[in-house]
């Protein structure tokens, strides 16, 4: 399956730092803190790493593949390797497409707290201590206006294309974000309270474990690596046919999980060195407090104990934050758009605004019935649909895929693969394994 006309990343280098870029973003810095800090920290981080080992890494390498093979959006390279299944490659197709719209539409939300966030910190350094309140409160018509900003942002970029604006933004900023983690959290190992945090991230507490915290841990790793919505599948669709997918892959998962063990290693010690400071982190009876806000909550009382110096450092970090956040939220308004563009052959611009449109009335609803919507969403969307969808993926590569079709397909950037280990593993692995872990970890 080819397409001459269909965009590319330029590079590997781009591709990587593009893909690295969709999964390292909320799912990191927000989830997967607030997540460890929930379920008991260090339980929750082995079960997660196990979980994208195991589930995750596998299931990259598979909609990669088909993504590429496809050369088009989700239902078009669902199709290529379900010829016989056109009706259920386009439920399916429209499903990925529906989660990722959905998703865009609470982390919107999110990364609109973000600029919000980083506004305050710019707002005070200027001495407009008023405006800096109120973009950092949270309101109806703050958090609405944040979000359309955020919006309209992802928008710009997704409008330029693949090559002008995924690859170049993403290129560029990724790796400031990963610089700037290394230095916080050095800053962050050198305050009091931090290593109490630390153990609390590194010392597992059996207490927690549950079938719960597999199904949480199984969702974040979904979420953090963008699985299950079709965005891995669209950027296959315009990764080279010389590029090693597996080798590929494992770099994107490893980028990603550095970066969320490293935002644990931030949020979690910064959470005590908060609660050093007099900020109430727990409740009565040990449950964590206010945990879909916890970055808000605890960093800004981290820059404050930094003086003069901790407005500029919460100036950089929430800019980075939201860069980091804008290299996921393109990389999923991208889905839709990409469906749009090929099933209807309108422009992209055309369909960029009407969609994200679309998008940001959805997230709009959500803001105003945020109680009832937000974290329903969220757990819809993540904790459910994704690693579903991935179920059925899994099934198509492992049973319906013609075998040596999938192995030509890998083996364009992957000569030796036939002879390699990966090969001897993981077709049995995605057809089997896979699917059973998954279904275990739901009925559990």
């Amino acid at each position: 399956m080819t397409s001459t006309s269909r965009a590319q990343f330029s590079s590997k280098f781009g591709f990587i730092m593009a893909a690295a870029g969709s999964a390292v973003g909320l799912g990191n810095i927000w989830g997967f803190p607030t997540q460890a800090a929930s379920n008991g920290g260090a339980v929750f981080l082995f079960v997660y790493i196990a979980m994208v080992c195991l589930l995750a890494f596998p299931m990259l390498v598979a909609e990669l593949t088909i993504g590429r093979y496809g050369q088009s959006d989700p239902i078009g390279s669902i199709k290529a390797i379900w010829p016989k299944g056109k009706k259920g490659a386009v439920l399916l197709g429209l499903a990925a497409m529906l989660t990722a719209s959905f998703i865009l539409s609470f982390y919107a939300i999110v990364a609109g707290w973000l600029v919000g966030a980083f506004a305050g910190s710019a707002f005070e350094i200027v001495g407009l201590q008023k405006t800096a309140e109120w973009v950092n409160s949270f309101g109806l018509t703050r958090n609405l206006l944040l979000m359309v900003i955020f919006m309209l942002t992802t928008m710009h970029v997704v409008k330029n294309g693949v090559h002008d604006g995924i690859e170049r933004w993403s290129t560029r900023l990724m790796p400031v974000l990963f610089l700037l983690f290394f230095v916080l959290i050095i800053y962050i190992f050198t305050q009091n309270g931090a290593m109490q945090g630390l153990e609390m991230y590194l010392v597992p507490n059996f207490a927690h474990f549950s079938p719960e915290l597999f199904v949480s841990a199984m969702g974040q790793a979904f979420f953090s690596l963008s699985l299950g919505c079709g965005t891995i599948m669209v950027y296959g669709s315009y990764l080279s046919k010389d590029i090693n997918i597996p080798k590929t892959a494992a770099q994107v998962a490893a980028i990603d999980t550095v970066v969320a063990i490293g935002a644990g290693l931030l949020i979690l010690p910064a959470m005590f060195v908060a609660k050093e400071h007099g900020v109430q982190i727990f409740s009565e009876a040990g449950e964590l407090l206010s945990s879909d806000t916890l970055v808000f909550t605890v960093l800004p009382a981290m820059f404050d104990t930094m003086g003069e110096t901790g407005l500029v450092v919460s100036l950089i970090f929430f800019l980075l934050m939201v860069i980091a956040a804008l290299t996921s939220s393109i990389s999923m308004l991208e889905v839709p758009v990409a469906s749009a563009i090929e099933a209807f052959k309108c422009k992209r611009t055309t369909a960029v605004l009407s969609i994200g449109g679309l998008i940001t009335l959805i997230a709009a609803i959500i803001v105003f019935n945020f109680g009832a919507l937000f974290g329903l969403v969220i757990k819809v969307t993540t904790v459910y649909g994704q690693p579903i969808l991935g179920l059925f993926l899994a099934l198509l590569v492992g049973w319906v895929w013609n075998r040596n079709k999938l192995l030509e397909e890998i083996k364009q950037g992957y000569p030796e693969l036939e002879t390699s280990l990966f090969w001897k593993i993981w077709p049995v692995y995605v057809r089997v394994v896979c699917p059973i872990f998954m279904l275990l970890v739901f009925f559990a």
